[in-house]
């Protein structure tokens, strides 16, 4: 049984070198034993459905960790029906792992938000959260959870990428490959996503 486990979800739409650098910081600095990779069913603060299939992200994540031996993805997201609420992955993990540190993973963006997550308190108290500072966005939490939350600052290198902007590139026929693993370049060529 680990002792210590990572959760990152996300859309994963597609998965990125930022996504890699994340969990790779976490397990560095944290000691994780491994990494949970979650890719949403859909994400309660995306408008609109993922444009890549559930199968397709979940093939993807696979090939974006594919050289973390530690990085285990996970879809139970992608097998509930409506929003994928991160409370309700967080309470499962806690009955599969009542022993384990069970730490959040999320980017300083996702920090400020999170006190409109559903059940915040509730998660705060099932996890511990782990932020990778970006581009100097606040790393200090929301003041209405501060005295709620178990926050760790990861440091890694800057990894200037964004799904929104990969796709976007890929709709105009360009080949970012700058920020996306080669499995995953290979997988969205051979399955033509995310063209217009």
């Amino acid at each position: 049984m680990p002792a210590a486990i990572g959760i990152l979800g996300g859309t994963f739409d597609p998965p990125h070198a930022g996504h890699v650098a994340a969990a790779v910081a976490a397990h560095k600095q944290l000691g994780l034993d491994e990494v949970r990779i979650i890719p949403a069913g859909q994400a309660p603060m995306r408008s609109g459905a993922p444009v890549a299939s559930a199968a397709d992200r979940v093939a993807m994540c696979r090939l974006a960790f594919a050289e973390c031996p530690w990085a285990l993805v996970d879809k139970r997201e992608t097998l509930r029906t409506g929003t994928s609420w991160s409370i309700d992955t967080a309470r499962e993990l806690a009955l599969e792992f009542p022993d384990a540190m069970r730490v959040w993973i999320l980017g300083a963006d996702q920090l400020a938000r999170l006190e409109r997550w559903k059940d915040i308190a509730e998660l705060c108290s099932l996890v511990e959260f782990a932020v990778l500072s970006r581009d100097g966005i606040s790393t200090v939490p929301p003041p209405t959870i501060a005295p709620l939350i178990r926050l760790t600052v990861l440091k890694a290198p800057a990894v200037h990428v964004s799904s929104t902007a990969l796709r976007e590139a890929l709709r105009r026929g360009d080949s970012p490959r700058n920020g996306l693993p080669l499995g995953v370049a290979r997988h969205i060529d051979e399955r033509s996503l995310y063209q217009a």
